[in-house]
C-alpha cells in the first residue's frame, strides 16, 4: 500500500491505517527503537506507542513522508523511554555515546530554545548533508539517526570500524566548521 493510501486511512479515520503502517514499517520503526533502547520488550512497546501517536497526529498533520514521520515518533518515545531509566542504565547505550560525539559540533539545547536558532539548525544540517559524498552521508545518518552502532555499520557497508570512525570524526569536524561558518552558535 502507498504511503498516501495509509494516510488516507488515517484522515477517515479507519483502523486500517494502523495495520498498514505495522505492515509496511513495523521492522523500520523497531530498528530505530532498538538501537536506541537496546531491548526487544521496550522497543515492541515504543513501536506499538508510535502508532498510537500518529493516530492522533494524523490528522491534523499531513505527512510529506510517512516513514520520516513515523520514525521521528518512534525516536522521541524511545528517548523518552531511556530518559525513564535510571542515569545508569543510560551511560553505557549507543544513544548516550551518540550524543557524546555530536557535543562540540551541534549546538546545546539551552543555546537552539529559541524557534528560529532550531529552524536555522535544521537547515544548516540540510545543507550540510547535501555536501557530504553519498558514502560519508550514509555512515553519518546511520550512526546519528538511526544510532547505529560502529560495529553494525561498518559489517552493513563491508568497512572496518576504524574507517568509519574516521569518517565519523572527519565528517564532524566538517560539521562543526559549517556550522560556524553559518553562524550557528556552538
Amino acid at each position: 500500500m502507498e504511503d498516501r493510501e495509509i494516510i488516507a486511512l488515517y484522515f477517515e479515520r479507519n483502523e486500517n491505517a494502523i495495520e498498514a503502517s505495522e505492515k509496511k514499517y513495523g521492522k523500520y520503526c523497531f530498528f530505530i527503537a532498538h538501537n536506541i533502547l537496546g531491548n526487544k520488550e521496550d522497543s515492541e512497546e515504543c513501536v506499538n506507542d508510535t502508532y498510537i501517536k500518529a493516530w492522533n497526529s494524523i490528522p491534523p498533520h499531513r505527512p510529506e513522508k510517512l516513514s520520516t514521520f513515523l520514525g521521528k515518533i518512534t525516536k522521541n518515545l524511545a528517548f523518552d523511554i531511556l530518559d525513564k531509566k535510571s542515569a545508569k542504565k543510560r551511560g553505557s547505550n549507543t544513544f548516550s555515546l551518540v550524543l557524546e560525539e555530536l557535543h562540540e559540533c551541534i549546538p546545546s539545547p539551552s543555546s537552539a530554545e529559541n524557534e528560529v536558532d532550531k529552524l536555522q539548525l535544521i537547515e544548516s544540517l540540510n545543507c550540510f548533508l547535501k555536501t557530504l559524498s553519498v558514502e560519508n552521508r550514509k555512515i553519518f545518518l546511520q550512526r546519528y539517526w538511526y544510532m547505529m552502532p560502529v560495529k553494525e555499520i561498518a559489517k552493513e557497508n563491508d568497512f572496518t570500524e576504524s574507517k568509519v570512525k574516521m569518517s565519523l570524526m572527519r565528517t564532524r569536524e566538517n560539521l562543526r566548521i559549517f556550522l560556524e561558518k553559518e553562524g550557528v552558535q556552538i
